[in-house]
């Protein structure tokens, strides 16, 4: 009975090289499928900061504004908005910063309604990633990543 088993043993062979390069084709295959989908999620992501900050930035513009240091049809800027207590620093998810000095938010009025368009510029002024929009409107489209 160990002779059996030895023989057995001896005959057991690992991965042909015609296997070993199918598996290697199929792994080619599936990242080939799965590297430019994840890179859209990151872009996707990216995005999503952005109009989650310009969010944030008219939920302050708005607090400035019942605290009565802001008017319609009157601009505040996101250094004002982190200096004066409204506005915790935020994060460029693109990673070069916010030019804090030209992102804004712009306070308008239509039909008696308080309306908010948000400017958000790299530092560096390199991209304007939203140009004046409102961000409650915008989708992932709307949104400049370069």
């Amino acid at each position: 009975m160990l002779k059996r088993l030895g023989r057995k043993l001896k005959d057991q062979r690992g991965l042909t090289l015609i296997e070993l390069l199918a598996v290697v084709v199929i792994l080619g295959i599936i990242a080939a499928i799965a590297v430019p989908s994840i890179g859209g999620l990151i872009d996707n992501s990216r995005r999503d900061a952005h109009i989650a900050n310009a969010q944030q930035m008219v939920s302050a513009a708005r607090l400035a504004m019942t605290a009565n240091e802001l008017g319609e049809d009157s601009s505040i800027t996101l250094e004002e908005l982190i200096d004066d207590g409204y506005l915790e620093p935020v994060e460029d998810p693109s990673g070069a910063g916010y030019d804090e000095d030209a992102s804004l938010v712009t306070i308008g009025e239509n039909n008696g309604n308080p309306t908010y368009n948000v400017t958000l510029i790299e530092d560096g002024g390199g991209v304007t990633y939203i140009d004046e929009e409102n961000p409650g409107d915008l989708t992932r489209d709307g949104i400049t990543l370069e």
